[in-house]
């Protein structure tokens, strides 16, 4: 199979806006052959992410959590502070939470390229 490379420039683009092209992209719901048991999306490459734009009190506000199943093992973690670590990781939670939970959902999110 084939796999088109599709180049999404991410600036001044809301980020919920951007997960959910990335997502149909990905999971190749733009394709007129589309089957939800089938994997048969493109490759997406993000640039420019650095650029993107948060609606709203979100960056503030949002927070992700973690949890290691010991008692005291909740660690969470703000918006901004994984932004200004990692950009491309807010990116990447956003598009990985959109995908169905499924077998499928490991190998779409491996054709993610964030620049």
């Amino acid at each position: 199979m084939n796999r088109e490379k599709h180049t999404i420039d991410a600036t001044n683009q809301s980020i919920g806006r951007l997960a959910t092209n990335i997502v149909n992209l990905l999971r190749g719901k733009n394709r007129p052959d589309f089957e939800y048991h089938k994997d048969l999306g493109s490759i997406v490459e993000v640039e420019n992410i650095k650029k993107v734009k948060f609606t709203g009190k979100k960056i503030d506000q949002k927070k992700y959590y973690s949890y290691s199943g010991y008692p005291g093992g909740l660690k969470e973690k703000k918006m901004r502070e994984l932004f200004e670590k990692n950009p491309g990781e807010v990116l990447r939670k956003a598009v990985y939470n959109m995908f169905p939970k499924n077998k499928l959902r490991k190998e779409m999110i491996k054709r993610l390229i964030i620049k």
